[in-house]
Formats: structure tokens, C-alpha cells, sequence
């Protein structure tokens, strides 16, 4: 078949272990061989971020904002012990952290369901849609090992050089720990119109949920400005269209959302939202079985797989051993950000070339051909486990058969 041509490049942004093994393998197998793919590549493994001292992640986040979508591979984010298995040079900041607070954004991440893949929790029959702020808390904060007794203080000085606070976090009679967190109002209102647009787009209800009676200024803006945003832009819409916006405190919102049936839109901060995407998306099925996508408030977009690099099945890889791991949540990155290319460049073949991608990975699971960790979930009376790239191999025959 011809070649689906593309117009403008994607931003393609490669990454670590096991899932850069599966990076080049879908490329090479369920892409290439039916479109010609322009991007602009640029290379996150953990080396080469070591090389450029972290300056090719900044790059790449400025391409998405130059080209408007990107796709991105799984990366490490390193500790001490990835230190010295890297030899590296200093201990580098998560480059999804570093990427979204450059694009300012809000990501979305949703569990890819299916009807042999029944939920942990047995009340939900609906997906839910995780909100996650992707600005400032705890990725772009300031932390301190405190040596020993000594003083730790908060001050503000203002643009005039006059100290508006200052006062005593905390007085240190033993070593311990420091760290100082932001955000930004205008980031926090960007956040807030996203998730309200989003619900509206999707026609699901919104709940959004900090600790406000704890946090009493920090998260207690959050909580203000998507009142104050919902009361002045939304109120009507939603109401038009018999939807509910909904606060409730964090723990509240956990209790809750474990009894509901799902179906909706669950907005949190950065921190929140990174812990509660693992949850849902487990309890939906399997970390690889959830999208994600960072959506930037001046519309720009960044896809990418929810999940780590998998570096248990990589070592076995090295060794030469055969692996089964899941490549749904890469597959479906790759089809987010074509689809979404496609959509601002006009290109209906490479629209519905991506849909054709996700139906064709989707039919090969519900044939009976997955991984081995969704064979440990389906319910299913036959199931054939298949390998890494075996599964990819069912994928491409299926997909071949749609397009044709």
C-alpha cells in the first residue's frame, strides 16, 4: 500500500530499557511500514541526557511547543542507586517533570477498557479519567538534608527588595529534612479550564479534591481559583447539560471514588494525581493499559506511556531470555499523538490510520493473543500468551487486514 504522507513532524522523544526495546520494535513493525513518519527525534535515554547535562530534555520540550504534539518513550528518573550504575554525573530531575513544567499543562490519563478485563474494585463499570496538574509541588522543589541543630525559615522578599514574610518552619535540635514547594496562580487557572473544557468535551462530571484544612493557603488557592473559575466560565454549561462539578478533601474523595461506579473526571495536584493515575489504572488492569496526555494551555500536546521502563524484563533481554511485556500503553501514545498531528494537519488517512492502530490492538486481545500480564487478568476460557514482540507481530497481522 501507498504510504501515508505526513505534513508537519512529531516531536519523538526515546527512552530507557525495556520500553526503548519496544520503541524501535512498534516502529519498526506497526508504523514505518505505513506511513512516512516525520520527526523531529530527540533522544532521552538516561546516557545522553548525561552528555548534555540534561539540555537535550529542554530541547525537546521546546520542539513541542515549536510543533505542537509529541510522543514519548518511558525514562528514568535516577536515585542514587542509578547513579552508580550510570556513572553518572549528578542526580538528574524526572524529565516528565522537567517537560511539563516548561509546557505548563495538565495531564490526562485513562484506563484502555475492556470487557475480559474486569476491574479489582467491583463497583466500577465506567472509566475514570485522572486530572493531574503538571506544573511546581514537589518535581520543581527545593529540598535540603539538614546537617544538624540550626534554624529552617521561609522568607518572601518582593520585586522592590521589601520582606513581606518571613518566619520559622521549623528550629532543628536533630539532623533531618528540608523542602520548599510553588505553583502559580496563572498555572493553577490554566489547570482548572483545562479539566472544566475537558469534562465539557467529554460530557462527564468533574470532582477535584485537595486537603484544604490542613494546607490552608496552599491548597486552599487550589480549591478557591476552580471555584471562582467554575462560578464565572462553567456553572451554566454544566447545569445545561446536567453535569456536576464536585469538591470534596482528598481522603474523602479516595472513599468516595473506591464506591462510585466511575465515569467521571477526578482532577488532583501534581504529587496526587502522579499516585492516583498508578492506582486506578492497576485496579483497572495493568499500568500498561492506560493513556496519557499532557495538554498544554496554549495547545500543544505531549503523548505518552503511563508506566516505567520496566527494567526487570530488560536485564532479561540482555541476557538473552525471552519476555512478555505489555506495549499497549506505548501503542497507544504513538496512535494519540498521530491521530492528534493528523487532526491539526488535516490528514483524515493518518486519523483514521491511528484509530485502525488502537482497534487492531484492542481485537488482538480480545482474540485471545496478550501478554502474559493480561493473561493473568482476562477472563477469558482461551488465551494464548505471547512474547514481546509476538504480540506486536498479532497486532500488525490484524492491522494489515483492517487497512486493507
Amino acid at each position: 500500500m501507498q504510504k501515508i504522507q505526513m505534513k508537519t513532524p512529531l516531536v519523538e522523544m526515546d527512552g530507557d530499557e525495556m520500553t526503548r526495546i519496544i520503541w524501535k520494535m512498534l516502529k519498526d513493525e506497526l508504523i514505518l511500514p505505513f506511513v512516512d513518519l516525520k520527526t523531529e527525534y530527540y533522544d532521552l535515554g538516561l546516557v545522553k541526557r548525561d552528555e548534555t547535562d540534561d539540555k537535550i530534555t529542554v530541547e525537546a520540550a521546546e520542539a513541542c511547543k515549536k510543533y505542537g504534539v509529541g510522543v514519548k518513550c518511558a525514562t528514568i528518573t535516577p536515585n542514587a542507586q542509578r547513579m552508580t550504575e550510570y556513572n553518572l554525573k549528578r542526580m538528574y530531575k524526572s524529565p516528565n517533570g522537567t517537560i511539563r513544567a516548561i509546557l505548563d499543562g495538565t495531564v490526562f490519563r485513562a484506563p484502555i477498557t475492556m470487557d475480559c478485563l474486569k476491574p479489582s474494585v467491583r463497583s466500577w463499570n465506567k472509566p475514570i479519567t485522572i486530572a493531574r496538574h503538571a506544573y511546581g509541588d514537589i518535581y520543581k522543589c527545593q529540598e535540603y538534608r539538614v546537617p544538624g541543630p540550626g534554624r529552617a525559615e521561609i522568607k518572601f522578599t518582593d520585586e522592590n527588595g521589601n520582606v513581606t514574610f518571613d518566619e520559622t518552619v521549623f528550629e532543628f535540635k536533630t539532623p533531618g529534612v528540608l523542602m520548599g514547594t510553588y505553583n502559580k496562580d496563572d498555572s493553577i487557572e490554566s489547570f482548572a479550564n483545562a479539566c472544566f473544557q475537558y469534562a465539557l468535551s467529554t460530557k462527564q462530571d468533574l470532582w477535584f479534591s485537595t486537603k484544604d484544612t490542613i494546607s490552608k493557603k496552599y491548597d486552599h488557592t487550589f480549591k478557591d481559583i476552580f471555584q471562582r473559575i467554575y462560578d464565572e466560565k462553567y456553572k451554566a454549561e454544566f447545569e445545561k447539560l446536567g453535569l456536576e462539578y464536585f469538591y470534596t478533601l482528598i481522603d474523602d474523595a479516595v472513599a468516595r471514588v473506591i464506591r462510585s461506579n466511575g465515569g467521571f473526571i477526578w482532577a488532583l495536584k501534581n504529587y496526587d494525581g502522579d499516585v492516583m493515575s498508578d492506582m486506578v489504572a492497576t485496579a483497572f488492569g495493568s499500568l500498561a493499559m492506560m493513556t496519557s496526555v499532557l495538554v498544554s494551555p496554549d495547545g500543544n500536546y505531549e503523548y505518552e506511556a503511563a508506566h516505567g521502563t520496566v527494567t526487570k524484563h530488560y536485564y532479561k533481554h540482555l541476557e538473552g531470555e525471552s519476555t512478555s511485556t505489555n506495549s499497549m500503553a506505548t501503542i497507544f501514545a504513538w496512535s494519540g499523538a498521530l491521530r492528534k498531528r493528523g487532526e491539526l494537519d488535516g490528514i483524515n488517512e493518518l486519523v483514521d490510520f491511528a484509530n485502525k492502530l488502537e482497534q487492531a490492538s484492542l481485537e488482538t486481545i480480545a482474540s485471545g493473543f496478550m501478554t502474559k500480564d493480561l493473561a493473568l487478568l482476562a477472563d477469558m476460557d482461551k488465551k494464548t500468551v505471547c512474547t514481546t514482540d509476538g504480540f506486536i507481530k498479532k497486532i500488525r497481522e490484524r492491522l494489515e487486514m483492517l487497512l486493507a
